[in-house]
């Protein structure tokens, strides 16, 4: 399966990863020992499809918008749209606009839009794939590459936004709003960031009450056949929905304050998990909990010996948008499955 690019897996770890993606095999089927049946079924859900607004837009334009890279874009029309992320393509769909989208970032794993050509390759975007489209305007992030073929788009005249990528919860309903205004429909943006941020809400207030210490999750990346074990920290991108879900970033309050880490013994040691966050499909890259405890240090960590793992689906993580309500209720949902839920 192709390496899986987010925002939050940037910098020094994109060039570990793009070595996961020549060595690791396509995961196409649940693990036999995946965790909590009927809690991973509901996050796999939460990666199936989106729920654009009611209606169908139409566009205000022209729109001249800044970019994040600094250089001022003027859209004409928004006819043939190409996001060039998988959060953003989700983004574009719930606005409304899927019909107007023409290609999709291999990381966009929604029903929706899994028929539209793939312009990406690993990591990188083929600026031929996308021109070949014919696009009025492409949308980018700031971890978006390589700077050969965004200029190369840019070059041919076509018309691309660059959009800082969303860290945590508090982003959503910026991000949102963002993408509705290049895209010329921001009375949609709006609606949406209302309906999104009421989700979240809702989904907050039915988090079980606790007494004594908030459990301790440490998000762990695992590509098993390409002996990628990483720990996350501080930057991973995953300490916000983990705080909102009533929890501690187990490798942030342990110290970590790069986004990953390699994970040894004594970082588990230290970070001293009662659960572990992973991806879906890369814990059936190292074959279910079965192989996860068997990563040196996971089986003496507290969540190793209660075999306690929360597992959510590659593509939409990290995406902090449209649905990351669904996320955060999976993850309530698989973290406290023993613990009953709030009246």
């Amino acid at each position: 399966m192709p390496y899986v690019r987010t925002p939050r897996l940037a910098g020094a770890l994109i060039s570990v990863l793009a070595l996961a993606l020549a060595a690791t095999g396509c995961a196409g089927q649940d693990s036999p020992d995946a965790p909590r049946g009927k809690q991973q079924q509901s996050a796999k859900a939460a990666a199936d499809r989106v729920e654009p607004l009611a209606g169908k837009p139409e566009p205000a334009m022209p729109v001249t918008v800044d970019s994040a890279d600094g250089r001022r874009v003027t859209i004409e029309n928004a006819d043939r749209v190409v996001p060039l992320t998988g959060s953003l393509n989700e983004i574009v769909f719930t606005l409304g606009l899927g019909d107007r989208v023409v290609a999709r970032d291999i990381t966009a794993t929604f029903e929706q839009a899994e028929k539209l050509p793939v312009v990406t390759r690993a990591h990188d975007v083929s600026a031929e794939s996308v021109l070949s489209l014919r696009p009025s305007v492409v949308l980018a992030e700031t971890s978006t590459g390589p700077a050969e073929a965004i200029d190369q788009i840019r070059d041919a005249g076509i018309p691309l936004v660059v959009v800082e990528p969303a860290k945590g919860l508090a982003d959503v309903g910026k991000r949102i709003e963002r993408v509705a205004e290049i895209l010329g429909v921001e009375e949609q943006g709006a609606e949406l960031k209302k309906r999104t941020e009421a989700r979240i809400t809702a989904v907050q207030k039915k988090i079980p009450a606790r007494e004594g210490e908030k459990p301790r999750v440490a998000f762990l990346y695992v590509r098993g056949s390409a002996a990628v074990y990483l720990i996350g920290g501080a930057q991973s991108g995953a300490v916000s929905l983990l705080e909102a879900a009533g929890a501690v970033d187990a490798g942030k309050e342990s110290g970590l304050n790069k986004d990953f880490t390699p994970i040894t013994s004594e970082a588990l040691a230290k970070a001293a998990p009662d659960a572990i966050l992973v991806m879906t499909k890369g814990l059936q890259s190292v074959d279910g909990v079965d192989g996860l405890v068997k990563i040196p240090g996971v089986a003496q960590t507290p969540a190793g010996m209660d075999r306690r793992v929360v597992s959510i689906e590659d593509g939409v993580l990290l995406n902090y948008g449209p649905r990351t309500d669904q996320v955060l209720a999976s993850i309530v949902e698989q973290l406290y499955a023993d613990k009953g839920a709030a009246s």
